[in-house]
């Protein structure tokens, strides 16, 4: 498998709004939707058989942007007011939740390997990932990249340490399957998982302990993976491109966890790619093995 690891990739104010409701790390479409980019543009200055096909993303930092002062039951989204209006009067305030990431990004790609594997390569896409925005947020550094090929497990072991210490996020869709398939609907699925439970117990000497748990062990997470179109395809009145039909749509979102990279057993486990199910109004972002076992 030929790889492109693009190493601790710094990201200023990122989107960290992922769905309508949800806040924290980036949505995966986000993340296949700049390795599509990135393609593109690569396509274009001279690399036209380069193709992109799978990505993972390794979290190494996430910061984001929330402050709870002391008494507050809740964080609140730190906003600014930029840019000024002409007179140079604060513009209206929009709450828009952001984010700092350090993370790498592992994909996989085919295409010529002699154009690739030239020094001119790294120099060029180094200088393309530069002017690109990331999940909505600027790139402010980024390691050299790394053009890499893993064909057996002592390959694996030495990618995998090179994206260490860091948190790969995979897909867990089968315990919102196995929550809903117990009679929750899909918000209480979601929630169930999400829920920190607080309880006590009283003591023979009637001191109290109090315990908090949840349901599953792990880093849990909501994430957004997709979306489902919600109207016909059509025309909109100032529609962003012109000659590809409009629909309306809403997130998709789904539960997935964060588990430290050197618990990743093969590959596929941690690559997502795009997994379109047009009879379905549907257009999700999916792991390469949607079946993993963690």
């Amino acid at each position: 498998m030929n790889l492109l690891i693009l190493p601790h990739i710094k990201i200023h104010n990122a989107n960290a709004l992922s769905s309508p409701f949800t806040i924290g790390f980036p949505a995966m479409t986000a993340w296949l939707g700049f390795t599509h980019a990135l393609e593109r543009k690569l396509n274009s200055k001279g690399f036209p058989d380069l193709m992109l096909h799978s990505v993972a993303v390794v979290s190494h930092h996430c910061d984001v942007q929330t402050y709870k002062g002391e008494g507050d039951f809740v964080h609140s989204i730190i906003g600014t007011g930029n840019p000024l209006d002409k007179d140079g009067s604060r513009s209206a305030f929009i709450e828009e939740a952001r984010c700092h990431l350090d993370v790498s990004l592992v994909i996989e790609w085919s295409g010529n390997d002699e154009e690739v594997q030239n020094a001119s390569f790294v120099e060029q896409l180094q200088s393309v990932i530069a002017g690109m925005k990331v999940a909505g947020g600027d790139v402010l550094s980024l390691y050299k990249p790394i053009i890499d090929s893993v064909i057996d497990s002592q390959d694996r072991s030495r990618l995998i340490r090179t994206l260490m210490p860091g948190y790969v996020l995979i897909e867990r869709r089968d315990l919102m399957i196995e929550a809903m398939q117990e009679g929750a609907d899909a918000l209480d699925a979601l929630l169930s998982y999400l829920t920190v439970n607080h309880s006590c117990e009283q003591l023979p000497d009637e001191s109290i302990v109090w315990r908090s748990q949840r349901k599953a062990r792990g880093w849990i997470v909501p994430i957004a993976t997709g979306f489902q179109g919600i109207s016909p395809l059509g025309e909109a009145k100032n529609q962003r491109d012109p000659t590809v039909p409009h629909r309306f749509a809403e997130s998709v979102v789904t539960l997935g966890e964060f588990i430290m990279a050197h618990k990743v057993k093969h590959l596929d486990d941690m690559l997502w790619q795009y997994a379109p199910e047009v009879e379905n109004d549907l257009y999700l972002c999916q792991q390469v093995n949607a079946n993993n076992s963690y």
